[in-house]
C-alpha cells in the first residue's frame, strides 16, 4: 500500500509562492500518476494538477495553468507542487493522491485510491 505524506502548506499574501511536496513510501513508480487536490470548506474537491510518474509529463486544471508547476523527484520518491502568483481563491487543504496503473491520470478524484492527509494553504487579501 502506498503511503503519502504531504508538507509546505502555510499561509501567505496574494502574489506570494509556496512549495508543496508529496513523499510517497516505496517507489515513485509503483503508482500510475500521482496527483494533487485541494478542498476548501463547503466545496467539492477538485483536481489541480497530475504527473505521469514514469513519462514525466503533467496535466493542469484550467484555474491553475500557467501559474502552477507539478514535478518528480524519483530518487527521493517525492513530487512537487509549485504555487506562484497565489490567489485567494487558492485557498484550501491540498492533497497528493496516487492512482495504480489501469487507471487514467486525470483531474478526477475517483481515479486516485491512495491519499495524504493534507496540508493548508491560505491565501490573503
Amino acid at each position: 500500500q502506498v503511503q503519502l505524506v504531504e508538507s509546505g502548506g502555510g499561509s501567505v499574501q496574494a502574489g506570494g509562492s509556496l512549495r508543496l511536496s508529496c513523499e510517497a513510501s516505496g517507489y515513485i513508480y509503483s503508482s500510475n500518476c500521482l496527483g494533487w487536490f485541494r478542498q476548501a470548506p463547503g466545496k467539492e474537491r477538485e483536481g489541480v494538477a497530475t504527473i505521469y510518474t514514469y513519462r514525466g509529463s503533467a496535466v493542469y486544471a484550467d484555474s491553475v495553468k500557467g501559474r502552477f508547476t507539478i514535478s518528480q523527484d524519483n530518487a527521493k520518491n517525492t513530487v512537487y507542487l509549485q504555487m506562484n502568483s497565489l490567489k485567494p481563491e487558492d485557498t484550501a487543504m491540498y492533497y497528493c493522491a496516487a492512482a495504480d496503473y489501469g487507471r487514467r491520470c486525470s483531474l478526477g478524484f475517483n481515479e486516485y485510491n491512495f491519499w495524504g492527509q493534507g496540508t493548508q494553504v491560505t491565501v490573503s487579501s
